[in-house]
């Protein structure tokens, strides 16, 4: 009985206890500390953003890189404010009257008044309005709680402002102390062949993360560019507040563009905006358009990832992880895909090395 318990306790089965202890105890406080890795992660992205800058103004400067930090970051500012003082006005005024005619709209689809409304703007009978209302009361708890639902996603996000402001403060760290960050990890092997896969793998990383980042962006302005314009062209009451918000939602994987598209049929109902199929119809294609063929194209090339690979792993990484999931799906499995490749080739020279040295051991015997 002592023999036979002790082989259950042997070290290979306490080796394989302690490997899944030590992953369920890493997948806990992932779990736990999720919002302040996400801000590390989203930080160390927008420092991949900001390093071409940062390269690019210490060859033209001949600077430190501390100094070219610091001119990118006064640059960035510089730009942002000046983009502020030439837009900002027009865009605060129209927020400003937005954010007045919520409450009143609010109110008029809570007591099915804007029934009425919308009606007589587009010649409706009067059964046809009482209809609509009655319909609107019937299911004004459905109604109301929709726009909450929307209202306290919007809500959360607005929540979350300090860890946005983070981002660029904890990029800055990245930035600054990016290669010995790099050269610590090497140290940490002593074997000359595995600190050069690993320093391909970074390097590989590097690169790749530096692509997704830039395609991200490409994609947001695509977006919000194409919001203003058409909504422009179709005279939807507020357009340029709602094109340039719904180009910034789509940093917000999934939550973003819906929270978007929500709002801006919201504002064009209540607002009476007279071609409203025309709105929906317009959302509905550019959404088809953005998710399953700019965006994977966009990302998928930039990552050497075919655009149904990436559409798979962004419905994947949402089932998984929710928005987190989906916005780093296409980075995970593109480093997923390096590691993979890398090994294999590290693999491949190991397997070609080993015979030499059986063949010169036995020429030494």
């Amino acid at each position: 009985m002592a023999n036979h318990s002790t082989g259950l306790l042997d070290k290979n089965t306490l080796r394989i206890l302690f490997t899944v202890l030590a992953i369920a105890a890493l997948l806990a406080f992932v779990w736990l500390a999720r919002k302040p890795l996400l801000a590390f992660l989203f930080a160390m992205l927008f420092a991949y953003l900001l390093e071409p800058l940062i390269v690019l103004l210490q060859k033209w400067a001949h600077c430190s890189r501390v100094i070219a930090i610091a001119l990118t970051y006064i640059a960035i500012f510089a730009a942002l404010f000046t983009v502020g003082a030439v837009v900002g006005p027009h865009l605060v005024e129209e927020g400003q009257h937005l954010s007045a005619a919520a409450p009143e709209l609010y109110n008029k689809v809570a007591s099915g008044s804007i029934a009425f409304q919308v009606g007589k703007a587009r010649g409706w009978s009067e059964s046809t309005q009482a209809s609509l209302q009655q319909f609107i009361v019937g299911h004004r708890g459905q109604v109301l709680s929709a726009i909450s639902a929307q209202s306290s996603k919007v809500t959360e996000i607005a929540g979350n402002a300090l860890w946005l402001i983070l981002i660029p403060i904890l990029a800055i760290f990245f930035l600054k102390e990016k290669s010995r960050f790099a050269r610590s990890i090497e140290g940490l092997l002593d074997n000359q062949r595995d600190r050069q896969l690993l320093g391909d793998i970074m390097n590989d990383l590097d690169e790749m993360l530096s692509h997704f980042v830039r395609a991200q962006l490409y994609v947001a302005a695509i977006s919000g560019a194409v919001y203003i314009a058409v909504l422009s062209l179709m005279r939807v009451p507020y357009s340029l507040a709602l094109g340039t918000l719904g180009g910034l939602l789509e940093f917000v994987p999934f939550v973003g563009p819906l929270v978007a598209g929500a709002l801006i049929l919201a504002v064009s109902f209540g607002l009476n905006y007279g071609h409203l199929v025309m709105v929906l119809l317009f959302l509905l294609i550019w959404r088809g358009l953005e998710d399953y063929v700019i965006s994977p194209r966009v990302l998928g090339g930039r990552v050497e990832m075919h655009p149904l690979v990436a559409i798979f792993g962004v419905l994947a990484g949402g089932e998984i992880a929710g928005v987190a999931g989906i916005y780093f799906a296409v980075p995970v499995m593109a480093a997923a895909r390096i590691l993979w490749i890398r090994w294999r080739h590290h693999r491949a020279e190991n397997s070609l090395q080993q015979p030499d040295a059986t063949q010169e051991t036995a020429r030494q015997l």
